[in-house]
């Protein structure tokens, strides 16, 4: 699988999304998709289903330098201290001597960005993650943390899918040369019922969900973490990889509304 090389790890650029998923049946879906080839698993304090995943992760026998684990810090979390707590917790829950990839989860009012990331970066340093990064993070937010703070951002992780515009989001981001992550790549559903999608499917011998991820895939700089517990469904997204979307196909996705937004922005003082 095709990967992004980002402040020293590769991030394959099709994840495992595991929002919402818990206990035996998180589990049975981390091993589901580790049994089918996926090696990027993204989980979050905030989740409640690291152990979990731990547990599959320890069961795999698949070598720790071939898998990617990614979590993340909740808001509640941000002093110094509290992340280190946070992180170790998570250490511990997933089974790992060391995370690949840890992230902000979401901005918090009045957060202390500079003690933020020198206590990131610390963890970074002492080998205790391999990189750092953030999510839900705005283009104003970003430039405090890139320019300012000039924190090694790996990504950083939003909701970003067809029916969502982020060019100006995806704009910084390329000319910082900083990935973005695409959660929701399939609108939680709603990419499977959409006429257009389901048009180009069919002339392509796939369903509207894998045109949708393609759609993301094909573009530079970005992976997509679709949540997915079917064996069947992880199977699907895996071979949305061999679809070859065209111009016509592509100019036929821009044509669709893009201002629809399936988590809200939780923090207004910080978002624009």
């Amino acid at each position: 699988m095709e990967k992004l090389q980002t402040q020293g790890i590769s991030l394959p650029r099709l994840g495992l999304g595991t929002f919402r998923m818990q206990g035996d049946a998180c589990r049975a879906a981390v091993e589901s998709a580790l049994a089918l080839g996926y090696r990027h698993i993204d989980t979050a304090e905030m989740y409640g289903n690291e152990e979990a995943i731990g547990a599959a992760l320890a069961a795999s026998k698949i070598a720790r330098n071939e898998l990617h684990v990614t979590t993340k810090v909740w808001n509640d979390n941000l002093a110094p201290d509290a992340i280190r707590r946070a992180f170790d917790a998570s250490l511990k829950k997933l089974r790992l001597d060391q995370i690949d990839l840890y992230l902000v989860h979401w901005p918090a009012p009045n957060m202390n960005l500079p003690a933020m990331f020198e206590t990131l970066m610390k963890l970074k340093q002492e080998g205790r993650t391999r990189a750092i990064g953030v999510a839900n993070f705005n283009v104003a937010l970003l430039r405090k943390v890139v320019e300012e703070i000039k924190a090694p951002i790996a990504c950083n992780q939003v909701e970003y899918h067809v029916m969502l515009d982020q060019t100006r989001l995806l704009n910084y981001l390329a000319a910082k040369s900083i990935p973005l992550v695409a959660y929701c790549p399939l609108v939680q559903g709603r990419a499977a019922s959409n006429e257009t999608l389901i048009a180009i499917g069919r002339k392509h011998g796939a369903s509207a969900t894998q045109v949708a991820l393609k759609w993301l895939l094909d573009q530079d700089g970005v992976a997509a973490i679709p949540k997915a517990s079917r064996a069947e469904s992880q199977r699907a997204n895996l071979e949305a990889l061999n679809i070859g979307l065209d111009d016509e196909d592509r100019q036929a996705i821009a044509n669709l509304p893009k201002d629809r937004r399936c988590v809200s922005p939780g923090f207004a003082p910080v978002w624009d």
